[in-house]
């Protein structure tokens, strides 16, 4: 009998993205011009973590896109409770969750504390992790949840001003990158009012050469070994899947990439609160910016649940996250019964 009959989902995984928890009265973003939810955030997260557990295939694991406790924290010393709050929230459940990071852990925490934390997925899982080679304080690991199919976590902050000690020499890297275009006394404004340009502010951050050759020998052993590849991310990598503002400093290097290699199927962020949607027709792959928990009124949701099946992802969305479905592209062997 077949393990799983037409329409049921090899595996189903649960996405939430930009919760950003805090114990204060709703505020507003950067420039004041949205408001932020930051108690009901929490609330947001009880809903899809019961949506979750209702679910007629329980997830196999969640994706946390990152920014899960708010900026805000740091300045009222509640760095530590807020992020014990939302954790035991996650905990609720016996569900495995994969925590990428975001510009608001580095508010919070240093990149050191970081990793000794829970938000280090790589330390709190049964699952084989395979992350970046020792010695590297890169936060960059890819996992298998059943044969045929790979996630990558990308640590979209490698090369940032967030996270890095002043005097040291990321930091300083990192500074030369961004002062080649911002030359604000404010890096957090944008350099220009429009165009990619904008990217380019201290809120936002690349990924280091050592981590994109890492990746490019993962993505090189999964075309051979034919898997279908999602990497996940924090910041966004393809323009049209999101707002300038939000993108990665280097997402052209990123695209170049995914655009050299067959198994990427799917690229998953958070960051841009409205979310976002593309699908690169050179490449095939789906661009999907989730829509922020942080800036979604009490009144509706901002998650969803993913069904996997051989040919295609189906996301079933909540409240303001929208239904699609990504097909995926035909591989090598999808065309060619005797391609090797």
């Amino acid at each position: 009998m077949d393990a799983h009959p037409r329409g049921t989902p090899l595996f189903t995984f649960g996405v939430i993205a930009d919760i950003q928890y805090a114990d204060i009265d709703d505020g507003y973003n950067y420039t004041r011009t949205r408001r932020r939810y930051y108690r009901s955030s929490l609330q947001l997260l009880r809903n899809a973590q019961q949506s979750w557990s209702e679910a007629a295939v329980k997830p196999e694991f969640i994706l946390q896109l990152g920014d899960l406790i708010d900026g805000f924290n740091k300045s009222h010393g509640a760095s530590d409770r807020a992020l014990d709050t939302v954790l035991r929230e996650f905990g609720s459940s016996r569900v495995e969750v994969h925590h990428v990071w975001g510009n608001h852990e580095f508010y919070n925490f240093s990149r050191s504390a970081l990793l000794r934390s829970e938000l280090n997925s790589t330390l709190h899982t049964k699952r084989r992790l395979n992350g970046v080679p020792a010695g590297s304080d890169t936060y960059a690991y890819h996992f298998s949840p059943v044969p045929g199919f790979t996630f990558v976590v990308l640590d979209a902050y490698d090369v940032s001003l967030l996270g890095r000690e002043a005097s040291g020499e990321r930091h300083s890297d990192a500074l030369g990158v961004i002062r080649q275009h911002n030359h604000n006394q404010d890096l957090n404004c944008p350099p220009v009012t429009s165009g990619l340009l904008r990217r380019f502010t201290m809120f936002n951050g690349g990924f280091s050469k050592d981590q994109l050759d890492w990746l490019g020998s993962v993505l090189s052993w999964a075309d051979d070994k034919r898997e279908r590849v999602t990497l996940v991310s924090h910041l966004p990598v393809h323009p049209r899947s999101t707002d300038d503002i939000c993108l990665a400093w280097n997402f052209d290097e990123l695209l170049a990439l995914i655009q050299s290699h067959s198994s990427v199927v799917c690229f998953m962020a958070g960051h841009d609160h409205d979310g976002g949607y593309y699908q690169d027709q050179d490449t095939g792959v789906h661009h999907m910016t989730l829509a922020g928990v942080i800036e979604t009124p009490p009144d509706s949701d901002a998650f969803g649940i993913v069904s996997v099946y051989e040919d295609r992802m189906v996301l079933e969305g909540s409240g303001r996250i929208t239904d699609r479905v990504f097909l995926f592209h035909p591989t090598p062997s999808d065309t060619n019964p005797m391609a090797i």
